[in-house]
């Protein structure tokens, strides 16, 4: 029986979750919570994604940097991430705070690190590994350590094939037959910039990357050294994507390891709404069904889904909700989301409820007028976000034709023609929007 041995030691990394800032893209999702903690596919928070990869990578000591509204992703680490005594690791959040060195908001990604860096450099580590709290993925960051060791590199930059369209919106790499990046370029509109940053046919071809025109973009996931990341901090700078990686490519052994697999950034409401319901798909391109690399969320004793006579096609439903005889297509139904009878859900997405209400409860706001809390009977809803806790009543009819793209009212909000109704949020009985 042959021994293999691990040439390349890739487990004395730690990890950096970016939590970003107010989230205005994702308003008003983002209204009452960090970004990181906002709700995905019925039952879990966009933080399980980077977090878990972290964990099914090996990797168990973790923080997450934010600075808005932490108070419910607080609540959320300490529910879910929970290590036994024997396991050495850790999730813990690092919202901002002044000190007598810094009294500012984090500037950039380069700043939240470097404000924090007197915490990570407390532990013993070789490789920082810095992640985004809202993409969708599924990554094996040892690959990645592992080539940042092999090629002796001071920083490895996670980087994926775009097409042409694409590439104007992201950071661009360039890279030479060894896969050291050598020129970055931020959101490139001009064609002449966009032509010499395309992967020429014979490298396309060697990383086995298919189809026409590629294009390297940055998924904002880097590996740095200890030594490194401390010394590439020790100015001003306040962004790696705009300021520290494009300076670090003079100077730097810099690489890119290209990944090929389902990826999304879900920073707007446009792209966590499709990002959504494509999971209701017979094939969704993420799969949540993976047991080889799960996605971890909090533990709850909640009950099964009770179906009373509902009539249900591509939808995903989360624990514990009752739906009665509704018509429910392409839709995420969150948990604990009740659903009155006649309603028809065509497009929706329900973040649903962080509780039950009680009888009291709902003989208490029904006085007041108030619906319970979930939706209502006959009520007739398409392309529309429900944000949790909401009470929508019966006969309600919510949909975004006739409504300009972005719209604030009292009641909802309409973005990327995508109707919000908040968190929170009493919809009468009989309401159109």
């Amino acid at each position: 029986m042959s021994n293999t041995r691990q040439t390349t030691n890739t487990s004395r990394a730690l990890c950096v979750i970016m939590g970003g800032g107010q989230g205005k893209r994702l308003f008003p999702l983002t209204k009452d919570r960090a970004k990181p903690a906002v709700p995905l596919a019925g039952k879990y928070r966009l933080v399980d994604i980077p977090i878990s990869n972290c964990i099914n990578s090996g990797y168990r000591r973790i923080y997450i940097l934010t600075q808005f509204n932490s108070t419910s992703l607080n609540g959320h680490i300490s529910r879910s991430y929970k290590f036994d005594g024997f396991t050495p690791g850790f999730v813990e959040v690092l919202a901002a705070q002044q000190t007598l060195t810094n009294t500012s908001w984090y500037e950039g990604t380069a700043d939240a690190v470097r404000k924090n860096l007197v915490h990570f450099l407390n532990n013993d580590f070789d490789q920082l590994i810095i992640l985004s709290g809202d993409q969708l993925y599924r990554m094996n960051f040892q690959s990645v350590v592992s080539q940042h060791i092999v090629t002796g590199a001071d920083i490895t930059i996670a980087t994926m094939p775009v097409g042409r369209n694409e590439a104007k919106a992201l950071g661009i790499m360039q890279i030479d037959d060894t896969n050291r990046i050598t020129r970055f370029v931020e959101k490139p509109k001009d064609d002449a910039a966009l032509d010499s940053l395309k992967l020429p046919a014979a490298m396309q071809a060697s990383l086995g990357i298919p189809g026409g025109e590629s294009y390297l973009a940055s998924m904002g996931i880097y590996v740095f050294n200890r030594r490194v990341i401390c010394e590439l901090l020790d100015n001003p700078l306040s962004d790696f994507g705009k300021h520290i990686i494009p300076h670090a490519i003079q100077s730097r052994r810099v690489f890119s390891y290209v990944y090929q697999g389902y990826w999304e950034d879900i920073g707007t409401i446009r792209s966590f709404f499709e990002a959504n319901l494509d999971l209701v798909s017979e094939l969704p391109r993420f799969n949540f069904f993976d047991m080889t690399a799960p996605i971890f969320h909090a533990p709850r004793n909640l009950p099964g889904s009770k179906i009373n006579g509902a009539q249900i096609d591509h939808a995903l439903v989360a624990d514990g909700c009752i739906i009665n005889r509704a018509a429910i297509s392409r839709t995420i139904v969150g948990l604990r989301t009740i659903i009155g009878s006649g309603t028809e859900l065509k497009r929706v997405i329900i973040l649903g409820s962080d509780y039950y209400e009680s009888i009291e409860s709902v003989k208490h706001h029904e006085q007041k007028g108030w619906p319970r809390v979930g939706i209502g009977e006959n009520c007739r809803i398409e392309n529309a976000i429900i944000d949790k806790n909401a009470r929508i009543g019966n006969n309600v009819t919510i949909s975004p034709a006739g409504k300009p793209e972005n719209h604030d009212d009292k009641l909802y909000y309409v973005r990327d023609g995508i109707v919000i109704i908040p968190k929170d949020a009493v919809i009468p009985h009989g309401t159109v929007i």
